[in-house]
């Protein structure tokens, strides 16, 4: 788990790739429930549930590999 948590992709570490797609991932959830609140429909609300999760998962995710890192 160590050895994961210090990949580097770019000369940058993981963790910080990791934390850059949950914030899409976080942006992404508020989108969809934003224009389904205005009747835009384009996007079913069953995706904002699934894509909350996703980002749930990918937070524990994050916070794991930035514990195991500091270790």
């Amino acid at each position: 788990m160590n050895q994961i948590a210090n990949l580097l992709i770019l000369e940058k570490p993981i963790t910080m790739w990791l934390g850059i797609i949950i914030l899409i991932f976080i942006l992404f959830t508020a989108t969809i429930a934003t224009l389904n609140k205005k009747s835009i429909n384009t996007i079913p609300w069953k995706w904002h549930y699934i894509m909350a999760r996703i980002t749930i998962i990918l937070t524990i995710l994050h916070v794991v590999l930035l514990l195991v890192k500091n270790i």
